[in-house]
């Protein structure tokens, strides 16, 4: 796996030159391969665009270039959205389908997963979403030139020290927001600070395997609990607009409560979770850090 910092990098810049590279290379031939379903494409390069996010977030004090390259790959993701939501509106209906609510089974749902997986076949297999994955082509190939000319103005750990710390305190911030106003929109913007740190986790994860390794396997599951709390949100929102439902309101009452029933569920096991996770000052974290970089490349 090459989306972390190794000893053999000669500097903070050879290595996010080298992710990026190896990220923006593996979008392109994901589009290239036509033995990929669609929407397994959209779902991979997405994937790619966020990594690409994460990575330019960590060295963003010293990279001047983030604002325009982050505006970019942002871009390039959300032009694919709609394909990969379509998705993910499925997965959520089998998710909900899998509850212990006796009321809510296969055979329940199955007029809307056929709903369902009609609108994602009209996102997946027409010309549109082709025509996206070439627009989405072209500007990876136009990055993957750039990247080769990024610069990291500091190396070592100080040309990651802003940037891991700005993303833990976004991360503690959004958390405590949301304890406030515990809203779909204020629990989605903690999971996505949660991811960045993740990331941040995943990329220093060989400064101390251990120790941050075990940091990142917490942060993913955070962020899975919370991507489940939001795909349900969305889900409930979008349930009005779906015909099955217009003619069933008794399956969307149904499904409103197994959605309900579901996200306190996910909260239950997120915010303490969380609370830990991000119970640490972030300079204290960060002077951890920085003493596992220390050690670590006392190595090289």
């Amino acid at each position: 796996m090459s989306y972390h910092l190794k000893l053999k990098d000669k500097s903070v810049q050879k290595a996010v030159q080298r992710m990026a590279g190896s990220q923006i290379g593996k979008a392109i031939k994901e589009i290239d391969d036509g033995s990929i379903p669609p929407g397994k494409t959209v779902h991979q390069v997405r994937k790619r665009c966020k990594k690409l996010r994460g990575l330019i977030r960590l060295v963003r004090p010293s990279f001047k270039k983030y604002s325009k390259e982050n505006k970019v790959f942002r871009d390039a993701g959300r032009d694919l959205a709609d394909a990969r939501d379509a998705e993910v509106m499925v997965e959520t209906l089998d998710l909900l389908a899998d509850s212990p609510d006796d009321q809510l089974d296969h055979s329940t749902i199955l007029p809307l997963r056929d709903e369902l997986i009609a609108r994602l076949s009209d996102q997946t297999e027409n010309d549109a979403i082709g025509d996206k994955l070439a627009t989405v082509r072209l500007t990876m190939t136009e990055a993957l030139a750039r990247a080769k000319d990024w610069t990291v103005k500091e190396d070592g750990f100080e040309a990651m020290a802003g940037g891991l710390a700005k993303t833990y305190r976004r991360a503690q911030k959004a958390l405590a927001a949301a304890e406030d106003d515990p809203s779909p929109a204020a629990w989605h913007e903690w999971r996505k600070r949660v991811k960045y740190h993740w990331y941040h986790a995943r990329l220093l994860r060989e400064i101390w395997p251990d120790m941050v390794g075990t940091r990142r396997e917490l942060a993913d599951l955070l962020s899975d609990l919370l991507g489940d709390h939001h795909d349900l949100a969305v889900f409930a929102r979008r349930m009005d607009d779906w015909e099955t439902i217009r003619k069933d309101p008794r399956l969307g009452d149904l499904l409103r409560g197994a959605i309900a029933a579901r996200q306190e569920h996910l909260l239950e096991e997120a915010l303490p979770l969380g609370r830990r996770l991000f119970a640490e000052d972030a300079d204290a974290l960060n002077e951890r850090w920085q003493l596992y970089w220390a050690q670590w490349r006392t190595a090289a």
